[in-house]
């Protein structure tokens, strides 16, 4: 999967968090979340698997999956 595709499934589960927010609570800075929502970068492993369990989901479906990243709850 492009670095485009992800970026904005990490931007569409942020939601209506913070950048701040989201890098205070995994403990990353806020230049990685940009980094990785603006698609310069793809998160290290450990980093993918913090974001899959604070947007609670998987990591296949953020970095692998064609899936479409909205969740019927």
């Amino acid at each position: 999967m492009n670095k485009t595709v992800i970026a904005k499934k990490l931007v569409d589960l942020r939601g209506e968090k913070s950048r701040e927010q989201v890098a205070v609570d995994l403990g990353i800075s806020y230049s990685a979340i940009v980094s990785y929502e603006t698609g310069e970068r793809i998160p290290r492993d450990e980093i993918k698997i913090k974001l899959a369990n604070y947007y609670n989901t998987t990591v296949e479906t953020i970095f692998f999956s064609h899936m479409d990243t909205k969740r019927v709850i």
